[in-house]
């Protein structure tokens, strides 16, 4: 577990309610918003950042992949550096660096300054999110109090990515598509601001910060990525290609050589060992894979084929994120009726659907006719997992070993989304160029003088010709996403097991304790160290066939 054994002192056990504690509370849903709807807010602004920097198509997908690859892999490390620095402290950190690389990326003028901004907003998103978050455990009593803080927490996360699209439609058709990026400036500085006089600060925790972990991890996943998306340029036999394929895969054996030697590491590698929460962490990677993909070519096509404008495009994604929300809530109702299995089999298979649908859009289709049939049925499945999800990837755990098991769940969908997107990338761009290969002895038979010209010029086919390789790029990138859903849905059919134990759990019940030795050991006396992989049937959190972990057990 990445925290640390100490006994918190009175005041952050037992948070003293001010006058402003409504205002803290804003000033860390502020954060989190910001943080969370970066991501659609630049998705909608992607064909004018492509057309202003000169980006191609496969490259554009970094502009996505820095932030989100830099986020999800410093996730847990910015949650503990909160724990051992101070909670605000990191906090006001995190959001001022924010707030610079967002400036840095607005005044970007060549493409690898963008990048190089967007890498350091995913550093500043991953030190503040998972420190807002532990700041409402500091800031509000225990209780209903904390319970209603959680839930605007919840229900900002949800809604970010809808605010996202339609505040990123209006700021690039009003303004400019560097806007999408300054807007962040003055959120971020009025949170700092108030932050100091509304948020107090947390107890300190002694502990190590795992940072070769930290590194090897994220630098492996970003080679890794890049190595699709090089491959989808320049062949799998570049050497290029296969030097990053190689570098990633040393980098990420290192990762794992050092999360098992590490005491604290930044991710439990014995979180892993319950099949349950193997298997959501597995269904997360292939789903945040399809999602990432299917809103980043759908943004491309109803801008540049169906011609959209970006406030128009941002709309037509506000019926995705409605959906979202009303599988969700039929989720939450249903879950301790029926138990979380029937929706994430149900969940993943709507999502393979919606995006088996997708797969039949063309240079001809509509936004009605085509695309808002399959979109609301993807969103509908993946509504139904999240709940779902976070639900499993909890279940059984230790209160202690709870923020290890949500935060790899958030890692992973970060780094699942960028590494689906990138293979996605290399499948659009092998259909592109095979599509490419039967459009331009068309296009060179029916082209007017001017177009040949420009032809030449560019190399790149204009109107009708260029939009079909483009759409059959898309719509083959829809093929392999809904390979993703249905990898989704075989892991839950097959290695989810929901024991009666956590159907209890979620109706409410208090599940009986084992007896001591039910699971080979004695329960009351032995405490393993997670770092070392001894003892895994009582730190990893999966309850024994009869009944959850004995007290007491588990890492602090």
């Amino acid at each position: 577990m990445t925290g640390s054994r100490t006994t918190p002192s009175e005041p952050a056990a037992t948070p003293e309610r001010g006058s402003g504690s409504g205002i803290a509370l804003l000033v860390i849903a502020s954060c989190q918003l910001m943080v969370v709807l970066d991501i659609t807010i630049v998705n909608i602004a992607l064909p004018h950042i492509q057309t202003s920097l000169g980006f191609s198509t496969e490259t554009l997908s970094w502009v996505i992949n820095a932030y989100t690859l830099t986020f999800g892999g410093l996730l847990l490390l910015g949650g503990r550096l909160g724990d051992i620095l101070g909670r605000r402290r990191v906090f006001m950190f995190g959001v001022l660096l924010f707030v610079f690389a967002s400036l840095l990326g607005g005044l970007s003028q060549e493409s690898w300054q963008l990048l190089a901004a967007r890498s350091l907003q995913g550093v500043g998103g991953a030190i503040a999110s998972p420190t807002a978050l532990s700041l409402i455990t500091t800031t509000f009593r225990e209780g209903p109090e904390r319970n209603r803080a959680f839930g605007v927490f919840a229900a900002v996360s949800a809604g970010g990515s809808a605010i996202g699209l339609l505040a990123g439609g209006l700021l690039v058709e009003w303004l400019d598509w560097r806007w999408v990026l300054f807007v962040n400036i003055p959120i971020g500085l009025l949170i700092a601001l108030a932050t100091p006089r509304y948020i107090r600060e947390s107890e300190r925790h002694p502990g190590h910060f795992d940072i070769l972990g930290a590194l090897t991890s994220t630098l492996g996943m970003v080679l890794l990525v890049y190595g699709f998306i090089r491959a989808s340029e320049d062949g799998w036999s570049d050497s290029v290609t296969i030097a990053s394929f190689a570098a990633a895969v040393v980098l990420l054996g290192l990762f794992l050589t050092v999360e098992r030697r590490s005491k604290q590491p930044i991710t439990p590698l014995w979180m892993f060992r319950d099949r349950n929460r193997a298997g959501v962490y597995g269904m997360m990677l292939c789903l945040a894979a399809a999602m990432f993909g299917m809103f980043f070519f759908l943004t491309l096509f109803v801008q540049n084929i169906l011609n959209f404008s970006p406030l128009r495009a941002g709309l037509a994604f506000l019926p995705v994120s409605a959906i979202i929300a009303v599988g969700a809530g039929l989720a939450s109702q249903l879950l301790p009726k029926w138990g979380p299995k029937p929706f994430m089999v149900v969940g993943a298979v709507l999502a393979a659907v919606g995006l088996g649908w997708l797969t039949l859009t063309d240079v001809d289709s509509t936004y009605v006719g085509s695309l808002l049939g399959p979109v609301l049925v993807f969103g509908f499945g993946m509504g139904m997992q999240f709940v779902s999800l976070t639900l499993m990837a909890v279940s059984g755990v230790q209160p202690q070993d709870a923020g290890a098991a949500s935060g790899i769940l958030n890692a992973t969908q970060q780094v699942g989304g960028s590494l689906g997107l990138s293979v996605l990338v290399t499948v659009f761009g092998t259909a592109s160029r095979n599509e490419a290969t039967d459009q331009v002895p068309r296009f060179l038979s029916q082209a007017t003088p001017a177009e040949l010209v420009d032809f030449r010029r560019t190399g790149e086919l204009p109107g009708r010709w260029g939009d079909q390789v483009l759409a059959s790029g898309i719509s083959s990138s829809f093929v392999a996403a809904a390979v993703f859903a249905v990898v989704a849905a075989l892991i839950a059919l097959i290695v989810i097991q929901v024991r009666p134990a956590d159907l209890e759990r979620l109706q409410g019940g208090a599940a009986v304790p084992p007896a001591p030795g039910t699971d080979g050991r004695d329960s009351g006396t032995e405490e393993p160290d997670p770092g070392t992989g001894d003892g895994a049937s009582a730190v990893d959190g999966s309850p024994p066939r009869d009944g959850p972990p004995a007290p007491g057990r588990g890492s602090g």
